[in-house]
């Protein structure tokens, strides 16, 4: 960071819009709009104005002196815009405003006397604006959320933008927060705060391939792991145990795409949603929280013992083109060599999910083609044949959400799905009697004590295991 100038004296700007004048009237042309945190070169003073240089529109002219706040740059200075600084830190939409004065008492302060509460404040001050920045929606309030960013970017905070479906995510560059990490007597919540903005998952490039988002995730977590999480108030406590439940279901997919044993991450992953304290949960801590199961959701087929089931119907797998694992359907009569049905895919195969029906017609098997999205495969026979039919989370493109095998109803014709999926920032949750032939939902309820069919014949190993069940 910060301001390569050394100015005795600064003007920050206290509000929006305010007027850069050409004389010290306010019936003077008007030769810029000036945002809160704007630092200005004070040049003198004239009636109840003072001339200013602003540096980002390599202009002078005149500001009334009600509209800044002129602050001397010396040790001196330093606690009292340290205290604006704790003040300002936990205010929404100040955040322009408070990384000025942040960037005045780091230049202030003698270098002896800094903590890291400097830079855990200008962090935190960043990362809520790239939020504001990331979920604004009207104009007026985009275009006052882009001329902050504007002030705090010329002020060396950096920022990077991430699209993902269509949709433009600002993301702080995490400098502060690096900084805090490297500082010996960073406290406990400095840490956690700072290994939160550092491993946002909405700020992961949704186009690195397999082996650099392996790598980034791997990175991700041992940075969470860092943080001393017995020392934090329950809420934070939360916020980390959801993170590292997110990474580490990321991370059991990207080893089982290498060839690894995920099921140490998985059940870590599993262990870390289980931590966190539901009761403490707010609207937002709700929400993050359903995030993190479904994420889990996605990847939890790894996370313990396989079910011991006798059965009919069997499935392996063999390699196909390069990246591609060709699932086998097989029984008594039919192995390997000559399959009952054979599909394709390049994303993750669990064995350990398969599931046949007692009529030995139909087998349901967990298939994963992104690290948060779970398909459900249902091979089922037909006068046709043997078919091959995937049911997938929700019918929007694939981003967050997993569905899964419940149980068999008797008879050979339905079985029993739940299903989580993510659309629009919306959660939805459903239980469903489905068609074997034709994959269509025949009754379906938010909770599964609601359907009668679906309480009596769900699987008790899926029941147990399930985050759809918590």
């Amino acid at each position: 960071m910060i301001l390569a100038t050394t100015l005795a004296t600064v003007a920050i700007v206290t509000q929006n819009q305010v007027p850069l004048r050409a004389a010290p009237r306010d019936t003077a042309a008007q030769r810029a709009s000036l945002w809160q945190g704007e630092p200005l070169e004070v040049r003198g003073e004239k009636f109840d104005f003072l001339k200013v240089y602003d540096a980002r529109h390599k202009r002078t002219g005149y500001v009334r002196a009600a509209d800044v706040r002129v602050v001397p740059v010396d040790p001196g200075a330093a606690p009292e815009l340290l205290a604006i600084v704790r003040f300002l830190r936990d205010a929404p939409g100040s955040e322009s405003l408070g990384i000025s004065y942040a960037e005045l008492y780091l230049r202030s302060a003698p270098s002896e006397s800094l903590t890291a509460e400097p830079f855990d404040a200008i962090g935190t001050m960043a990362d809520r604006l790239a939020e504001r920045a990331s979920t604004s929606r009207d104009k007026a309030t985009l275009a006052t959320v882009t001329a902050e960013l504007d002030v705090v970017q010329r002020l060396g905070v950096g920022f990077r933008r991430v699209v993902r479906d269509g949709s433009t995510t600002v993301c702080y560059d995490g400098e502060m927060f690096r900084r805090v990490l490297g500082i010996p007597n960073a406290d406990a919540p400095q840490q956690a705060r700072a290994a939160l903005g550092l491993t946002r998952h909405e700020c992961v490039d949704p186009n690195l391939g397999p082996t650099d988002r392996y790598e980034v995730d791997r990175t991700r977590a041992e940075v969470l792991d860092r943080v001393p999480v017995a020392s934090l108030d329950t809420d934070l406590a939360n916020r980390v145990h959801l993170r590292r439940a997110g990474v580490w279901s990321g991370l059991a997919y990207g080893q089982m795409r290498r060839g690894e044993v995920p099921q140490g991450a998985a059940e870590r992953a599993v262990r870390e949603l289980a931590a966190v304290d539901r009761s403490e949960l707010n609207d937002a801590g709700v929400s993050i929280y359903t995030d993190s199961a479904l994420r889990v959701g996605a990847s939890r087929w790894d996370a313990g013992p396989t079910p011991s089931r006798s059965a009919k119907l069997t499935v392996s797998v063999t390699p196909g083109v390069p990246g591609e694992t060709c699932v086998l359907l097989k029984d008594a009569k039919h192995g390997t060599d000559s399959p009952l049905a054979q599909r394709c895919t390049f994303g993750n195969v669990w064995l350990g999910s398969a599931s046949s029906n007692g009529a030995g017609t139909a087998l349901a098997l967990a298939v994963q083609p992104l690290a948060t999205w779970r398909e459900l495969w249902i091979f089922h026979k037909s006068a046709q044949g043997w078919t091959v039919d995937v049911l997938p989370p929700g019918t929007s493109n694939p981003t967050l959400g997993y569905v899964e095998f419940a149980g068999w109803v008797p008879g050979g014709k339905r079985v029993l799905v739940a299903r989580e999926q993510e659309v629009n920032g919306t959660f939805n949750r459903r239980f469903e009697v489905v068609r074997i032939d034709t994959l269509q939902t025949e009754k379906s309820a938010s909770a599964p004590e609601l359907l009668p069919t679906f309480a009596r014949w769900q699987d008790s190993a899926w029941k147990q295991n399930s985050v759809a069940m918590r």
